[in-house]
């Protein structure tokens, strides 16, 4: 059996960072991992990923993103 983390917080929950780079932010949860013990908060914890060209992405580049932001580092705001 996996390691489940208990986890306080759901997708749609308004969130506030309390540890880390972003500590202060503000986001809403758009994805909860139990599993993992992560989230995925908008606008928090930007990542740069370099992706090649492909036919979805023509320009290829470099691109930010969230990336998941582990749950002990979050507390619901309100």
């Amino acid at each position: 059996m996996k390691n489940v983390v208990k986890c306080h917080i759901k997708k749609g929950d308004s969130v506030i960072v309390i540890a880390g780079d972003d500590k202060g932010k503000t986001g809403k949860v758009l994805q909860a991992s139990p599993q993992t013990g992560r989230a995925l908060v908008e606008g928090v914890n930007f990542v740069k990923k370099h992706m090649k060209k492909t036919e979805d992405n023509p320009q290829g580049g470099v691109i930010e993103m969230e990336a998941p932001i582990a749950i002990s580092n979050l507390k619901v705001s309100g």
